[in-house]
C-alpha cells in the first residue's frame, strides 16, 4: 500500500493497491475511478495537475496523464480548457440509509462531440479581436452609432471583404455589390423570398446536405430537388429547366468533402445561361484546405448568375452572426428590397472590428494559424481510424467521412452513444427524395468542434466506437 500526499498544489490522497499484479497506471486508474464511483470524490472536485500527482506519487507524468485520460473517456473525470481535470457529475451511489430516489443532476448534452459545422471556438482569437476591436472603435465615425444608413452594411467592411474576397477566394467582389448579412441562413432566407417574388418554385439542392438549409427553403414555399453526388461532387448535368436556381457547396460539398470538377462547375454556369437561373454558392469550408492550392470560388466563372454566400462561422465563430453576399448585379434591387430599409447586417461595431481585422493582417495570421491546427487533428484522426475504416473527405475543411461496411452506421452511432459521444452518421444529411444516389453508410467526423484539451479523448472515445 503506497500513500500519497500532495507536495505542492491541490492535495489528493490516494491508497494504491499494487499488490494483486497490475502496473502503476492500473492501479492509479482503478484508485481514481474506486474514489469517483464511491463518491468520496465528490462531483466537481478538481484534480491535481498530471505533472503535481507525479511528483507526488514519485511516478512518471506520462502515467498519471494516460490514467486521467482513461478515466475521462470512460466519463468517471473531465477535462475543459481553463477548468482542469474534475470529477465528473454523475448519480450518487444509493447507499442503505438513504431514503427514496437518487435524483440525477441535469445533464448538459454528451461528454464529447464530433458533430459536424463548428470550429474549434476555443481558438477564436480574442486577443488579436480585443486589439482591433480598440481600434475600430477608436477610429469610429459619430454617425456609426446611429441607426443604419445603407441597408447593404457598413461600407469599410464591404471594402475589406471586396479586396480579401479577389485575393484568397478568386471572387469578382465591388463593395458596391456585397450585402452583409447575420450568417448564412440569413442570406439564404433572404434569397429565397426574391426567388419566390420571382415565381420561382423549385431549387435544386445536393442530394447529401444540411437539412436546416433544405427546411428553410420548403418554409418559405419553394420545393428542393436533390441532385446526385459522387466522387466529382453534385452532378449539375442533371439541371433541368424547371428550377430556378440552384444551391451548391463547390469548394468542399457538405458532407462528403469533395471538391466540385471544372467540367461540373462548367456545367452549371451553362445551365444558369440558357436558363435564366441562379446559382448560389455557399463557400463552405473555402479557407481550409490543407493538400494543393485552395479551390477558387465558382463565382469567379460568371458573376452575373451566381451569387457568392460566405461566412465568418467557421474561420472565426458563429456566436459572431456575420456573413456576406456578392449579389449579381441584376438582383441588387431585389435583394436589398427584401431585406428592408436597415438590411439584416450585425451591429456597426463588429462590422467596424472584423474589416479592422482584415486589413491588418490579423485576419489572415489567424486562419493560417488555425489550418495547421485542422490539419495536425485530421492526420491524428486517420492515423487512429485509417486502418479500420476508409477515410475520405479530408483534403479539406474541418470534417472527414468515415465509411463503414453496409448496415454498420447505426451501430457505430450507438455505440458512439454509449462512449457518451455525439456523432452524425451519413444518412442524416441525405434528401429524403434522393432514391437514385446509392446506399453508403458512413459517420461525418467534425474534428474542428472539440477544444484542444478534450481532443485527446474524444478521438479515443471515437475508436472504442469503430468496430
Amino acid at each position: 500500500m503506497t500513500d500519497s500526499w500532495a507536495t505542492f498544489g491541490a492535495d489528493l490522497h490516494l491508497q494504491l493497491d499494487l499488490t494483486a499484479g497490475r502496473g502503476l497506471r492500473a492501479g492509479l486508474t482503478e484508485a481514481l475511478r474506486e474514489a469517483a464511483r464511491s463518491g468520496r470524490l465528490a462531483a466537481g472536485t478538481r484534480l491535481p495537475s498530471s505533472r503535481t500527482l507525479a511528483a507526488d506519487l514519485g511516478i512518471a507524468r506520462n502515467t498519471v496523464a494516460e490514467a486521467y485520460a482513461e478515466l475521462v473517456a470512460e466519463g468517471w473525470l473531465t477535462a475543459r480548457q481553463g477548468s482542469g481535470t474534475r470529477v465528473a457529475e454523475r448519480a450518487r451511489p444509493r447507499r442503505p440509509a438513504d431514503p427514496g430516489p437518487v435524483r440525477r443532476p441535469a445533464r448538459r448534452g454528451p461528454a464529447y462531440s464530433l458533430v459536424p459545422g463548428s470550429p474549434d471556438l476555443g481558438g477564436f482569437p480574442r486577443a488579436a479581436w480585443l486589439s482591433a476591436a480598440r481600434r475600430a472603435l477608436t477610429g469610429a465615425p459619430n454617425e456609426a452609432f446611429g441607426y443604419a444608413a445603407d441597408p447593404r452594411g457598413r461600407v469599410e467592411l464591404r471594402q475589406a471583404l471586396a479586396g480579401y474576397l479577389a485575393r484568397a477566394r478568386g471572387v469578382y467582389a465591388d463593395p458596391e455589390r456585397i450585402v452583409l448579412c447575420a450568417g448564412f441562413l440569413h442570406g439564404l432566407a433572404l434569397l429565397a423570398g426574391v426567388l419566390r417574388a420571382r415565381r420561382v418554385r423549385e431549387v435544386a439542392v445536393e442530394g447529401y446536405g444540411l437539412d436546416f438549409h433544405r427546411d428553410l427553403l420548403v418554409r418559405e414555399g419553394l420545393r428542393t430537388h436533390p441532385l446526385g453526388v459522387d466522387a466529382e461532387g453534385a452532378r449539375t448535368g442533371e439541371l433541368t429547366a424547371a428550377a430556378g436556381a440552384v444551391l451548391l457547396t463547390p469548394a468542399h460539398q457538405f458532407p462528403t468533402g469533395v471538391a466540385l470538377t471544372p467540367a461540373r462547375r462548367a456545367a452549371a454556369v451553362d445551365w444558369a445561361r440558357t436558363t435564366g437561373g441562379l446559382i448560389l454558392e455557399d463557400d463552405y469550408d473555402g479557407e481550409f484546405r490543407y493538400d494543393r492550392q485552395s479551390v477558387g470560388a465558382l463565382q469567379g466563372l460568371d458573376p452575373d448568375r451566381v451569387v457568392y454566400l460566405g461566412t465568418a462561422s467557421k474561420s472565426l465563430a458563429p456566436g459572431l452572426r456575420m456573413g456576406w453576399m456578392v449579389v449579381p448585379p441584376g438582383l441588387l434591387e431585389e435583394v436589398l428590397a427584401a431585406g428592408g430599409p436597415t438590411g439584416w447586417a450585425c451591429g456597426a461595431l463588429d462590422q467596424l472590428t472584423l474589416a479592422e481585422f482584415i486589413t491588418s493582417g490579423a485576419y489572415d495570421r489567424h486562419v493560417r494559424g488555425m489550418r495547421l491546427r485542422y490539419r495536425r487533428r485530421r492526420d491524428e484522426l486517420v492515423a487512429a481510424v485509417g486502418d479500420r475504416v476508409g477515410v475520405s473527405g479530408i483534403a479539406a475543411g474541418l470534417h472527414a467521412v468515415l465509411d463503414l461496411p453496409v448496415g454498420l452506421e447505426r451501430v457505430v452511432l450507438q455505440s458512439a452513444a454509449w462512449q457518451d459521444l455525439a456523432l452524425h452518421g451519413l444518412g442524416r444529411f441525405r434528401h429524403p427524395s434522393a432514391v437514385a444516389l446509392p446506399a453508403r453508410d458512413a459517420v461525418v467526423v467534425g474534428y474542428g468542434t472539440p477544444s484542444d484539451s478534450a481532443w485527446a479523448p474524444t478521438l479515443a472515445a471515437l475508436s472504442r466506437a469503430l468496430p
